[in-house]
């Protein structure tokens, strides 16, 4: 069989290049990002683009193929820009001020590009917010609702989507709980080896017994250590009041 690959960086760049003056004339600058850009990705990665106007009516995302290979674009002035960052540090996912500290600049505000980079790179650099207590105790709540029901009797199917349902969840309390960016899919993993790999591998491990066995007895274990320095589970005494404007009059 014959392996199919993706496009080397510098193809990705000349795509980038070509996609950022045919398609956005008038824009100041652009970032080309992802795992294509640092070398590391496959015939289905995408290409990530940031694009930065001066100004418009609305920010938008789109996503197109060119010469076989998608693009999922970011367009952006730079107050949308900004809101978004700010989002995503509120969020712990700093998915947007990753692709402008690691892309690479296309476009002639090169200047500017860099200016902005460097601000966006000092944010990153200072790690998310810490959980505030809403926020905190509603995963508390969420993750301690989880492993109560895998605690009882289910079936395989069950115990497959509670653990799906899970999976994420505790890795938002294992990585922000140690003040650090979070990340879900294909990042989970990637994220927790970088700060600890014997608790990645806990992860791994866990999940596995629990999707190939069914048995939860690791996960459950694996999430009290998690949820201890933060309280424990929680169940008792939670509350949530909604706010007063949610209400059909």
């Amino acid at each position: 069989m014959v392996k199919r690959t993706g496009p080397t960086p510098a193809e990705a760049l000349t795509i980038a290049e070509a996609v950022f003056h045919t398609r956005y004339d008038g824009a100041a600058f652009a970032y080309a990002a992802g795992s294509i850009m640092r070398g590391e990705g496959t015939y289905l990665s995408d290409i990530d683009l940031v694009v930065v106007f001066d100004r418009l009516d609305a920010a938008r995302r789109e996503s197109f193929t060119v010469d076989g290979v998608p693009i999922e674009a970011f367009i952006h002035d730079p107050e949308t820009l900004a809101w978004f960052v700010n989002e995503d540090v509120a969020r712990g996912r700093p998915s947007i001020l990753n692709m402008i500290v690691e892309g690479k600049i296309v476009g002639p505000g090169q200047e500017r590009a860099n200016a902005l980079r460097g601000e966006v790179a000092a944010r990153l650099s200072r790690g998310p917010l810490p959980f505030s207590a809403a926020t905190l105790n509603g995963l508390r709540y969420e993750i301690t609702d989880a492993v109560d029901d895998l605690r009882g009797d289910r079936t395989a199917q069950e115990l497959l989507a509670i653990g799906a349902m899970l999976h994420p969840k505790l890795v938002e309390l294992a990585l922000r709980g140690r003040r650090r960016w979070n990340g879900t899919g294909k990042w989970a993993p990637r994220l927790l080896t970088n700060i600890d790999a014997d608790l990645a591998s806990r992860f791994d491990d866990a999940f596995r017994v629990l999707f190939a066995k069914g048995d939860a007895g690791p996960v459950i274990a694996l999430a009290e250590a998690e949820l201890a320095p933060h309280g424990g589970t929680l169940f008792d005494g939670d509350r949530r009041e909604a706010p007063a404007s949610w209400r059909v009059a």
